[in-house]
């Protein structure tokens, strides 16, 4: 984990006062309410909070997926304010990745072509298909690369989309309940795996989930409650 100095100077990922509401029928909801947040290199911080209670929202707009209603997100030393969705994309490619948990493996393709496209869409398109069967023998995938989505296990599926995420290197990882479709067993060999390379490549990771167990493993716990992030 890095220091305290080094969480404000150099920080991969920085929210300062962000908010975000949508109106509903009963009127103006509040989701987010003036959230700071800032990620070092390396670090691990998991994100946790009652269903509904905005985790998810909040991570899409650390990401860039979507943009906030107030305040500013800096994405690898990005303002994001004022980047369009295309630049936004390109800002993201190969140096920021996602685990999701619906896995979000594109059917048509082959776990192998799943994790190329990875590559072949972000900053090294040099060797993807080596570099993508060299991801997948890291979670242990090598007897399935030529398997389609609907083959695989649920956890097969998510190991796919972890080397499909770590295959670019990325500086930054966004994880949303990475184990929330898999059973006990499964879901603690994909928090191991997913821990093991984060340490391996020095990846940042910012993890929203429900599961106490698997946020004691990140460097620090936050709680999001009414729309407020607060530190454990």
């Amino acid at each position: 984990m890095g220091s305290n100095s080094n969480a404000l100077n150099g920080a991969l990922v920085e929210a300062e006062g962000l908010t975000k509401f949508v109106q509903g029928p009963g009127g103006r909801l509040d989701i987010l309410k003036g959230v700071d947040l800032r990620v070092a290199p390396s670090e691990a911080v998991a994100i946790l909070g009652a269903s509904g209670s905005g985790k998810s929202t909040l991570l899409g707009l650390l990401a860039g997926l979507d943009l906030p209603s107030g305040g500013e997100v800096r994405l690898l030393s990005e303002s994001l304010r004022a980047l369009d969705e295309d630049v936004r994309a390109r800002l993201r490619a190969g140096r920021v990745g996602f685990v999701f948990q619906s896995f979000q493996l594109l059917p048509a393709l082959t776990a192998l072509e799943n994790v190329m496209l990875a590559l072949e869409l972000g900053e090294h398109p040099g060797n993807a298909r080596g570099a993508a069967l060299e991801a997948l023998e890291r979670v242990g995938l090598r007897e399935r690369v030529h398997h389609y989505p609907s083959q695989l296990s649920g956890g097969e599926q998510q190991r796919v989309a972890i080397a499909r995420a770590f295959a670019p290197n990325p500086r930054v990882l966004f994880a949303d309940e990475p184990t929330g479709n898999l059973d006990q067993v499964t879901g603690d060999q994909i928090i191991g795996l997913l821990f093991e390379l984060k340490e391996a490549l020095g990846t940042a990771l910012v993890m929203v989930t429900h599961d106490v167990e698997l946020a004691g493993r990140c460097d620090r716990r936050l709680f999001l409650r009414d729309g407020v992030l607060e530190a454990q």
